[in-house]
């Protein structure tokens, strides 16, 4: 007798109370998705290189409209890379390949890290800014934060206590962590970023502009301890400017927009900011997530790929020494993430969202 083999799903989909409403009563669109959320992660967005080019080469181009990037760390080099070119999918293949290729020595510095950093930046974006300035559907916003206190040093000593500061104040409510830093986002100057007046930390809006795109992408990757922090991003208020996702991890964020919000995804939950990762208490907004639709791998899907999880930047301490077996690891991540795209196009063609949507 033969055995018969179930595929069971890549994708989680979770959705907020009105995109559920909205899918149930109408198939899923193009021409919904106004707002398109990118989250920090690091590494773990090689994972979903399938399905960023499903979306961003094939998908949302056959429905031509504005469209609001809003990125945090490697969301929005992610972003940039897509509104960097024509063909959104050989720039998405060349981040997932520049990643891939980073080495590290045991002890690097966070200035030597900074240094690579900005060269992969180069390399991928490089020649490219006014494409992404003039895209003619995608307009970005970088995420970043500003540095208050003791965080406005990279001196380890100051760091250390800077960052001591910020778990504390995290802890004792959110909101404290505003006495030690500020949000800034710096964003397309033709169509601002989509969201209701920020009321949670004092936030400034910058235009993005040639000079301060690439300064502006570094900052908003540059984790504190890993990487120096940005000092002086043109256009924007003195000081230094570290990773975005401190305050704005996975985007929990007032989007104002008429259709749905689009979020890939590494996971099923929503983390206000990176102090909130060991916090299982501390979720999303309801009000913030109502138009989300949310596109996540599965559980099973984890269990598939090698060590049973997406790349992270532990495998860089895991492989240290056999970078070559890092990068086999990463590469088969990528080619198993065409899986979530193939899968995201049968769900739209077959019209099955009502079957398989989870409340987020």
């Amino acid at each position: 007798m033969t055995a018969i083999h179930i595929r069971t799903p890549a994708l989680t989909i979770r959705a907020g109370t009105r995109a559920m409403r909205r899918l149930r009563d109408n198939p899923l669109s193009a021409g919904d998705v106004h707002v398109i959320p990118g989250a920090a992660g690091g590494p773990k967005a090689l994972g979903l290189s399938g399905l960023d080019k499903t979306l961003f080469g094939h998908w949302l181009p056959s429905v031509p409209q504005p469209r609001a990037l809003v990125g945090s760390s490697i969301g929005s080099w992610r972003f940039a890379a897509v509104a960097s070119s024509d063909n959104p999918v050989a720039q998405l293949e060349l981040l997932a390949e520049l990643y891939t290729q980073q080495r590290f020595t045991k002890g690097v510095s966070a200035a030597e890290v900074t240094r690579k950093s900005l060269e992969f930046l180069q390399q991928l974006l490089g020649g490219r800014e006014p494409h992404i300035l003039n895209h003619p559907q995608y307009r970005l916003s970088v995420m970043v934060v500003r540095s208050l206190g003791l965080l406005r040093h990279d001196s380890r000593g100051c760091l250390t206590l800077g960052l001591l500061h910020a778990i504390v104040s995290n802890m004792l409510g959110r909101r404290h962590l505003g006495r030690v830093m500020e949000r800034g986002i710096v964003q397309d100057t033709r169509t601002p970023a989509p969201l209701e007046e920020l009321r949670d930390f004092a936030s400034h809006t910058i235009a993005l502009s040639q000079d301060n795109l690439l300064p502006a992408l570094l900052a908003s990757a540059s984790i504190p301890m890993v990487m120096s922090g940005v000092a002086n991003i043109p256009g924007a208020p003195a000081g230094l400017y570290r990773d975005g996702g401190l305050l704005d991890y996975h985007l929990d964020l007032p989007y104002q927009q008429p259709g749905v919000v689009l979020y890939p995804h590494f996971t099923d939950r929503i983390i206000p900011g990176w102090f909130d990762k060991s916090l299982p208490w501390r979720k999303s907004n309801a009000s913030h997530v109502q138009d989300v639709l949310l596109l996540a791998p599965s559980a099973d899907y984890l269990e598939s790929l090698p060590n049973g999880k997406l790349p992270d930047r532990r495998d860089f301490e895991k492989y240290l020494g056999d970078d070559a077996g890092r990068e086999k690891v990463w590469r088969r991540a990528i080619a198993e993430s065409e899986r979530l795209g193939d899968e995201f196009m049968e769900l739209v063609e077959k019209r099955q969202w009502e079957s398989v949507m989870q409340p987020l």
